[in-house]
Formats: C-alpha cells, structure tokens, sequence
C-alpha cells in the first residue's frame, strides 16, 4: 500500500509576491510616468511584415510619447509610412513598397508628462535574413575505407544564424552515430568510413527560423573504395602509384579533427549557453568522455549531446569557469584536450531602484546596484537628462549607486534613470521620485475571504497606500489587542502571517492603515478548513478473471469545501471503458481482464488540497467451476455502527453471499422500538458494490437495522438486526406542515395542520401551540396550546376576514423553530347585495349581451366565485309558436362585468336577472328584465310530400316550419329531372304564398324522376331546405312499342351476313397480294414515293386512284399540303383504303342496312385513273354498291 498526501502552496507564492511587488500608486493620483510595455532590446523584424515597436506606460495625467533614431528625433509626422497608436508610444511602420533596411536603427522611446519622463532601453531593429547558397560545383570525393572525412556545410550567414541538418535527396535524416556525427558548426565528420558510406546524396540543409525558409547545399557524393580497387581504377593513369594511401588501412590512434593542438580557450558570458566540442578519428572509432579538471559539473544544468561530443552547460555562473578535458579513446592509446574556459558577464542586477513616494520634507534613497564583469559603470540620468546637466536641487546627493532625498519639496517630482554597462552590455532602469502627501488607504478589497488547511499557513493581506507610507496594524474580533509576536508576524508590506493556522484563528480580522494625515481601515476573514483525509483506503485486491472488483475509499474533508474523487491507474487516466464505474467512494471493474491487473490510486481533491491512497489489482485464471446455479443472495452478516453521532450513524456490514447473480442493491431498514415497535420501515437504499452507509437519523428514536440485499433472482432475508441505537431527545426540527386558515361557520375561523409523527416530534409532550391574529389589525398574537388534535376553531370572528395564523411544534425539550405565516380567512356569509344597473344588449335573433355592475367587494362576505346570469324563454312573439319557459343559468368569473347569451330563440320574448355567489352560495337576484329577439330565418319545413302523380303533373304538400322565427313571407320551390344516370337537369324556380300549403306542377315530362327543393322564407330570409324526390307515370302504348331490338332475329341475321361478307374479303386480297397484282394500295406506294411526278386527274385536279370526290378530307393520321391533296403515309395500308369510313352505314328504323361498302371514291373514273396496264382492284364495288 502507498500513500501520499499534498498540501497547497498558493499562499506561500502569494506571500513571496507580495515582498517582491514595487510599489504601485494608484492611478487617480498623480505620478510621472513608468514604461509598462517595450520590445526587446535585440528586436529581428521579418521584412515580410510590417514593423511594430512597442512602448506603452502609464501615469497621471497620462504621458506623451516621442522616439529617437539613431540619436537623433525621429519625426513620425514627416513619414507616412509609420504611425502611432492612440494613447500609447506604440510605432508601427507599413513596409509596403518600402526597403525594410531604410528602417533598421536603434530606436529609443520617451514618455513624459508635467511630474517626469521615463525613456526606454535602446532597442535594435534588424531584419531577419535567409540568403541563398552560393553557386557551387562539388567534385565527388573518392576515399579509402577506414580514413577519416570532413563533408563541409559552410551555409550562408543569416539572422539569426541558420539551424544546419543533414538529410538525403528523399528528404530523411542521414544517420549518425558515435562514428559519424555533424558539429556545431554543421561540417559532418566522419571518424572513419565504410563501405555503406558511399552515396550520392549528401545534401546539407539550412533552415533559417525567423522566416521559415530552407536552403540546401549541392548534394555531395562519396565513394569509398578499399586499398586494392583504388589502386587497380587509377594505375593506368598515374604510372601503377598508388592514390591516397601509401598501404593498407590499418588500425589508428585517435587524433582529435577539432580542436587542434593540445589545448584551448573558450570564453562564454553569464547566462549563456556553454557548449565545447571534441570529435576524434581514429581506427576502430574512439569514444569521447569528459571531465572538469578541478570540480564537478553542475548536475542540473549539464547534458552531453551528439553521442558524447559536445558537453552543454546551461545558464553559465561564474562558478562554471575552469579547465575542461575531453579524452577520445580506442583500445590502440587515448588522447586528451583540454579547453580553459573563463566566463564574462554583461551587467546584471543586484538590486534595482524602486519607485519612491516621498510626502514633503521627508528623507529616502534611490539605489541602484549591478554586478558584471568587469564590473560595471553606474551613471545616473533624470527625466532621461545626465544627471550632472539636470538642475541642481539641495535636497538630493549622487553617491556613486545611490541617490540620497533629504527634506523634499512639492514639486521636486521626477523619474531618475540608472544606467549600468560594460564591455558586454548595458542595464536600463526607470525610478521615480512621487512628493505626495495623501491620506491613507486600503487597496486589499473589503471582507474578502481567505480560506486555509489547518495547520497550514495562512497570509492576510493588507495592501495600502499613502504619503507618509502609512504603519499597518491588525486586530481579530473585538480589537481588544494589537496582533503581534506569536503566532502572527507583521510583514513589511502589511501582510499578516499566522505560521501553523488553528480552528480558533478563524474570524474576522481588521487591518489598520495610519499615517499623520488620517486612519483606514479594512475588513477581512479567515475559514480554517479541516483536511482532507482518506478514512479507510483501498486494499489490496486478487480477483479471477471475468469476475468484478471493488476498490473502496472513503475519505473524510470539510463539509464546506466541494470534494472530486478522481481515480488513476498506474499513474495515468481510468481506460475510457463503461466497466469501470466510479462511485462516490469507490470504484467497481465489472468482467476484470489481465490487462486491468496494475496500481489504481484515488485522489480526493478540494479548492484547498488533496489526498491519495493507492492499491494494487492481481488478475488470476478464473477456476472451473461447475454449472451455474443463480439463487437469490444471503442475508448479509456481521452489521457494525461506527461514526457515531447524534443526528447520524456509519452502518457497515458483510455480503452474503450472491450465488452467482451479482448484487445490484441494499436495501437497509429500521424499527422504532420507542413509537412503532415491531414495524420496519425502509430507511435508504445503497447499490451492491457498497458495503458502508451513512444514515441521517432523527432525534428520540430507538433505531434498530437490519440489511437486505437485491440481486436479479429476488430479495435476500433479512440480516440480523443490529444492536439498538438511542437518538437523545431535542427541541422539534421543524413544524407542522399543511397550515391552514378557513370558517366554517360566518362567524368563525378554523386553523388546521398535518399532525407530527413521532419522528418529527424529536422527543415527548409533543404539543402545538396556535397561534392567530387579525391581519392589519392586530399587534398582538393570541396563542392557545394543544396537543393529540390537529385543529383548532376560534369563535366569535367578524365575517369573511384575513387571519394570520401560525402552527408551532412545542416538546419537553424546547419550542421548534420561528412558524411560517399563513394567511387564512374566517368563514363566510350569502352576499348581501344584487348586482346594480342591469342591461341588455340584443347583438343578433341568437345572441344578447347582458351587463351589470359589479357588487362592493364588502357585500360579497366571502371569495366573489363569479356572477350567474339567469334567463328563459318566455314565449315566442308568434301566436302560432306554443309556450316554452325553460330556465337556463351562465356563469361567468368575478373579474368580469358583462356575459353573452348564445343560442337565443328568434322573434322571442326572454327575461333574466344576475346573481353574484361566493363559497357560500348566491345572492339576491336582481330585478327580471326583459328582451325580444328579432326575426331570424325559419326553421324546415315540418314535412313535404308528393301525392297523384300522373303523366304530366304531381301534386307536392307541405307543413309550416315548426320554428318559424317570424312571419313567413312565403315558400320557395325548385325542381329539376334526373336521368336513369343521375345526371341533373336545369333548375326550376317556383315563389309560393306563405298561406298556401300544397300546389300542382302541371306540363312535367311522363316517365321522368324530378327532384324538388323547398325551404320557408321570413323578412330575413329563407330558411334550411327539405328536399324530395318523385316520378311522373309512363304511358302503356309507348311501353309496348319499345322492344328491345337487339332481341330480334333478322337483327341478328343481317349482322352474320355483314361478317360473312367481310371474311371473303379478307381472303381475295390475300391471294391477289401473293400473285403479285397491283391494286390500289400498290398504285398508293408507287405514288408516295415521289407525288410531284403523280398524273393529275384533270376533272377534279387531284392525283389518281387516292381522291375522294365526296367530302374531299383527309383521313385520319394524313397530312394535308397547301394545295390542298392529301399525301398518306405507308403505315396507311388497311382496309379503310377499301371499305370507306365506317361512320357511313347507318340503320334505319326497322333494322336494315342502307349504308354503301365502297372503295375511297363512288364516282371514280376506273379507266381514266388507273396509271399501270396491270390487272385493276379485285374488288367489285358495282357489285358491293348493288347488295342490299
């Protein structure tokens, strides 16, 4: 098991930056100017963007801003190319279509107003630069296996300097290694080659990172050839001389590439990057190591790169100077270099000049301290002018670093500058001198709240200002002493500082700013917190696989700070898997696996701190097991009551057993052998993978629990009980619930409320004390106590008045606490009073609205529920209309002054009277009045019927409208036929008296069905329609001569002679078509191919064989030219060519055939119209023309 614990330490960085905090004035006073915001001394611009030089401050009356160049003022006005922003010193230079070199300087800002100037560092504007590789041309390289090599980069100087990598044509990184590696300068150095060095792609990159850009060098190639194949490619032209190599490559000592010799120096400044390098040859490859030959390396701040070669030294001290000793070694002999290092340093601070506030004739320093070496020069400027050509003034001395202030005057405000340099650099600091006089104040915002872990340490803050610096004193509570000595330490700044911080430190504390002007003081508060700390921590666990795990961690923190469990495993985040599930104080893996086997820790964590504890999971092979049986689980066992407290107790118990269903729930419950012995009742519920329950108890209860547990086969049997748990008796929690005020009776008031169980009562002689007085009249509660009732009735109440009552529990321990009022009203009485100024607006025949005047609220005597509107029909304004009184009510609610009457008789006489009713009932009606409806349209007629129908005539009768909603003016009838296919004829309209009540349509249609339209009609007009439909009768003599004719014989007979007739037809010009012949159709082809070369017939002038000489139209489907012949399309080969149109045979009367089967033409010319000498038409129509 492991546990670790860790405490805030925001209030030891907030007490570290409170000392270190310059002196701030608060901006409404004034003060000279102090630069907020400035670029950095080495400014690389990139030119591909405009330049933006920074230099903000902030003073009162806020500062003005100009530049220098170079030296020299700088007149923004006189370039369009820059500006400035609004309210700052901020200059921003638009470098479109300008030479960004024209631009590069030292630039220096000044920001003045009437109590001082304070100028900036110089800062130095350049350009970033990325130029191009120069042109160049590389000779491959030819070298023998073993030698050592130098493949040079040499890559253009930029700003700032390029970052140098080595890379092939495919754009990856070249390999390197103990043997091959590139230097500090990029030169790649190899200690020997191989054979696997040869290649033609050894391409070195520059990547410049101002500009992002990437220049790479000509690739460079490389052979490397053993001893024998050089001297075989190259004896032939050198006269059989060996080439590079006077023997074999043999095995060598090391010798260092660089550094040469045996020694060097190397010079770095403070605070700088020192980096020294030694790369050896040698055959095999020598190691390289390091030593510092009179000290150690400084641990934290040394690394060794590039496989040994280079040793780095970070944030260089003067204690870093020394002798250093790379030794390269292989097993032939070592060699050693040795580098001396001295470190400079450019001017650094000690301590800085600190703005000075200063009330008139009081005394301070200006000290301005720097160290460097060689030590640095300290001058002293003000308002941004060398001190020594600034007005003299007797209050202030210049000795060396410090600027000593006796007896200032008003007015003598200023910002001194102290400037530090050597041969390194140079320190810029801006100080000034604010002769103030100024009451105290507070800048620590009031009643603000600290919070702190107890025995921490706890820092109050009394931030103030004032001139005279006002002296901070602190007192807690009821000011009855200064705080001071143990355990509180007053700090400079004001801040107090209590060093282990207790419960009985928490409060209020006030701290005192006072100078000789005045006193301010402030409020603020300390909350000591209790820790948080893990009570019982996970254990731990060895589960089967497939089975499922419980880590528990319970963990005890202030109640008032908001807590996060947060669960780990080994160190890194929960596996974002849904079977691991994370309860408030446990966490549960569901179906473990091997890979959940490993160290989970929960971490308790609050605003203020945290706890943790951790615990290790072993996953093991699950054993086999036999067929599962799933019951209902055990009882659970062994129940235990810890944490004992007076409204609360901790009740922890043992699973039973699951039987193979796991447990989803506990269900916990409790009897009261004090109230209710031997009945439990359900307490809380707590999921399965709990074993701990935290139960809130109520007072003057003798608790016993008992556990069931709930898998999904059923509920367990209980566990035994547990020992009794006695609640002390205290004061009621709370009060009767259900308060209410009502009467029952005019005269009287009702207070009732929901009884307290015994459990609510919190201990015995539960009584009530009632309480009432009259709202808005009485002072003074008049109170009554009373016990096992649960109302209670004051008598004697004026009627229907506001009551304010209040239900208070009382026991043998105290009274609970301060009842809500309620509002209640005493009972209520029948209204008194009608409603005035009754009348009636008739809107339609159906509709009325009814207004009145609302009743004084004080004749109500009761809730106003509404008003009710009583009327009826009286009688109908028509002697013929029987009596109706049928009495019908509305309501309508109290807000409102006027209701409609809907569904109003027509052309009646209504009365009606309004009612108001409250809770109670209704009051007096108001006098009737009375109304008449206008006519409206009448109702149906009562019946229509149509009596003697004959040929010609029908006879319809009728009734008047049973509702006739006036006087009838007269009847309207309309009628039309309907045929056999209900298709309706036109309408006739026939206007009848009111007085008449039947009338005979003459003229009508024998055998035909009419259907008639009657309605009734008054002065507003006609009413619904009745409809209803009849026949006038059919003459016998017509009926017997109307025979179906498709039922006689010699019908019959023609038409199988017509389909005789055509099937011979049919036939011949089959076979005339397969010998070949010609007849009309084949003449209508030869014709069609090409009809401007047709003879014309010239009697009628239309081409031969194909003119119809009876109606001259053009068939279906034909396309008629302009000339007005009738050219037919080839797909118009078909028997109408030869029958004619079939609309040509008619039927007499009597059934026979009169019409004609012909060809296209009747008249036709046979001889003159026949253009071939073949055989004409089969087709005899002299004899078709004579068949009957």
């Amino acid at each position: 098991m492991e546990r670790t614990r860790a405490r805030a330490t925001v209030f030891l960085m907030l007490f570290l930056g409170n000392l270190g905090n310059a002196l701030e004035v608060p901006l409404d006073l004034p003060q000279p100017p102090t630069i907020t915001h400035q670029s950095p001394k080495d400014f690389i611009i990139d030119p591909r963007e405009n330049i933006v030089i920074h230099c903000d401050a902030k003073g009162k009356p806020h500062p003005s801003f100009s530049w220098t160049r170079n030296g020299t003022h700088f007149d923004i006005d006189q370039d369009p190319k820059v500006t400035m922003r609004p309210h700052s010193g901020t200059l921003v230079v638009d470098i479109s279509g300008e030479k960004v070199e024209s631009y590069e300087g030292v630039y220096q800002c000044t920001a003045r107003n009437e109590h001082g100037t304070a100028v900036s560092n110089n800062i130095v504007i350049r350009q970033s630069r990325s130029p191009l590789w120069s042109k160049e041309r590389n000779e491959p390289i030819i070298v023998q296996e073993g030698v050592s090599l130098v493949l040079q980069c040499r890559p253009p100087a930029g700003l700032p300097p390029p970052i140098i990598f080595w890379m092939n044509i495919n754009f990856q990184r070249l390999p390197q290694s103990s043997r091959v590696s590139q230097a500090l300068n990029g030169d790649l150095y190899f200690s020997n080659v191989l054979k696997e060095d040869s290649r033609n792609d050894y391409i070195c990159y520059a990547r410049f990172p101002h500009t992002q850009t990437i220049q790479q060098k000509q690739p460079i190639t490389v052979t490397v050839l053993n001893l024998d194949a050089i001297n075989e490619t190259v004896a032939a032209l050198y006269n059989e001389t060996d080439f590079l190599s006077d023997g074999s490559a043999e095995e060598r000592r090391p010798t260092f590439l660089i550094p040469s010799g045996s020694s060097s120096s190397k010079m770095v400044l403070r605070g700088q990057v020192l980096e020294l390098e030694c790369i050896a040859e040698g055959l095999p490859t020598p190691e390289v190591s390091w030593s510092k030959v009179s000290g150690e390396f400084p641990a934290k701040r040394t690394s060794f790169l590039h496989f040994q070669k280079t040793l780095r030294i970070v944030d260089v001290s003067e204690a870093d100077a020394g002798e250093y000793r790379c030794t390269a070694r292989n097993r032939l002999a070592s060699v050693h270099h040795t580098i001396r290092v001295t470190v400079k340093a450019a001017p650094y601070w000690i301590s800085t000049p600190r703005n000075l506030v200063l009330a008139p004739r009081e005394r301070g320093n200006l000290i301005c301290r720097a160290s460097g070496t060689p030590k640095p020069t300290i001058t002293w400027a003000m308002n941004g002018i060398p001190i020594e050509n600034s007005p003299k003034d007797p209050s202030r001395k210049v000795e060396g670093d410090t600027i000593i202030f006796e007896e200032v005057q008003t007015g003598s405000s200023a910002v001194y500058q102290c400037h530090a340099s050597n041969e390194y650099g140079y320190l810029l600091s801006n100080a000034f001198v604010n002769v103030l006089s100024e009451t105290p104040r507070v800048l620590t915002p009031a009643n603000k709240v600290y919070q702190v872990i107890r025995n921490s340490r706890a820092l109050l803050d009394c931030s103030s200002f004032g001139s005279p610096i006002p002296k901070i004193t602190w007192f807690k509570d009821s000011r009855s002493s200064t705080l001071d000595g143990d355990p509180y330490v007053l700090h400079e700044n004001g801040t107090l500082e209590i060093h282990v911080a207790q419960a009985l430190n928490s409060g209020k504390y006030t701290c005192v700013a006072r100078n000789s002007l005045g006193i301010s003081e402030n409020h603020v508060y300390l909350e000591v917190k209790e820790p948080t700390r893990i009570l019982k921590q996970p254990e731990y666990k060895v589960v089967q696989r497939n089975r499922n795990v419980v880590f528990e961690c319970k963990v005890k923190h202030d109640p008032s700070l908001i807590p996060t469990m947060t669960w780990v495993k080994d160190n890194g985040e929960l596996p974002d898997d849904e079977r691991f599930v994370v309860d408030s104080d446990s966490l549960t893996i569901t179906d473990v696996t091997e890979n959940d086997a490993g160290t989970y820790t929960c971490i308790m964590i609050t605003t203020l701190d945290q706890d943790s504890a951790s615990a290790e999971l072993t996953v093991v092979e699950a054993a086999p097991t036999p067929a599962i049986v799933y019951e209902q689980p055990d009882p659970p066992t062994d129940l235990e009551l810890t944490d004992q407290k007076p409204r609360s107790v901790q009740l922890t118990w043992i699973p039973g057993d699951e039987h193979n269903s796991p447990i989803h729930m506990f269900v916990i419950q409790y009897s009261d052998s004090l109230h209710h012995h031997g009945h439990w009742h359900n307490l809380t519920v707590v999921p399965g993978t709990k074993t701990t329950a935290h139960l809130k108890l109520s007072p003057y209860v003798h608790y016993t629990f008992r556990v069931l547990a709930l898998n999904a086969v059923g509920l367990s049997n209980p566990s035994l009980p547990s020992r009794v748990y006695k609640t002390n008796p205290s004061a009621p929690d709370e009060n009767p619930s259900g308060v209410d005020g009502f009467g029952t009776e005019h005269d009287n008031l009702v207070i009732s409320w929901k009884p307290m169980s015994g459990h609510q009562a919190n201990g015995p002689g539960l009584q009530y004390k009632v309480m009432w007085r009259q709202k808005d009249v009485d002072k003074e509660w008049t109170s009554v106590t009373v016990a096992n009732v649960s109302k209670f009735m004051v008598s004697g109440t004026p009627t229907f008045t506001p009551y304010e009552v209040q239900v208070q529990a009382i026991n043998d321990y105290g009274i609970g606490p301060e009842p809500a009022v309620v509002t209640g009203h005493s009972g209520e009485d029948l209204p008194m009073q009608a409603p005035d100024n009754v009348q009636v607006l008739v809107l339609n025949s159906s509709l009325a609205e009814v207004h009145w005047e609302p009743v004084p609220p004080k004749t109500v005597r009761g809730r106003l529920k509404g008003y009710k509107v009583y009327y009826w029909r009286e009688r109908s304004l028509h002697k013929h209309n029987p009596h109706h009184v049928e009495q019908q009510v509305l309501t309508f609610s109290g807000n409102k002054s006027h209701g409609m009457l809907p569904g109003l008789q027509p052309y009646s006489l209504y009365l009606f009277n309004v009612r108001v009713f409250n809770s109670k009932g209704e009051g007096p009606a108001s006098s009737n009045q009375q109304f008449e409806t206008p006519e409206g349209v009448p109702g149906r007629p009562s019946f229509l019927r149509i009596t003697n129908p004959n040929l010609d005539s029908l006879t319809l009768e009728w009734g008047p409208p049973y509702d006739r909603n006036g006087r009838l003016t007269g009847y309207t009838l309309k009628y039309q036929t309907v045929n056999i296919s209900d298709v309706l004829g036109p309408v006739e309209e026939l206007a009848l008296p009111a007085n008449e009540t039947s009338v005979t349509l003459l003229n009508l249609k024998y055998s035909t069905r009419y259907k008639f339209y009657f309605n009734a009609k008054t002065g507003q007009g006609a009413g619904p329609v009745v409809t209803e439909e009849a026949a006038t009768i059919m003459d016998e003599a017509m009926a017997a001569r109307q025979v179906d004719i498709a039922t006689q014989g010699w019908f019959i007979g023609l038409m199988c002679a017509i389909a005789l007739l055509i099937l011979v037809l049919l036939i011949i010009c089959f076979i005339q078509r397969n010998k070949g012949g010609k007849y009309p159709v084949k003449e209508k082809e030869d014709a069609h191919t090409d009809p401007e070369f047709q003879p014309m017939k010239e009697d009628d002038c239309t081409f031969g064989e194909y003119s119809d000489t009876e109606d001259h139209k053009p068939l279906k489907g034909s396309r008629t030219p302009s000339n007005g012949t009738v050219h037919r399309d080839n797909s118009d080969d078909s028997l109408v060519d030869y029958g004619g149109d079939g609309g040509d045979g008619q039927f007499n009367e009597d059934g026979s055939f009169i019409g004609q089967y012909s060809g296209k033409s009747s008249a036709r010319d046979t001889a003159g119209g026949h253009e071939s000498s073949e055989a004409p038409s089969p087709v005899n129509t002299s004899a078709m023309n004579s068949f009957v």
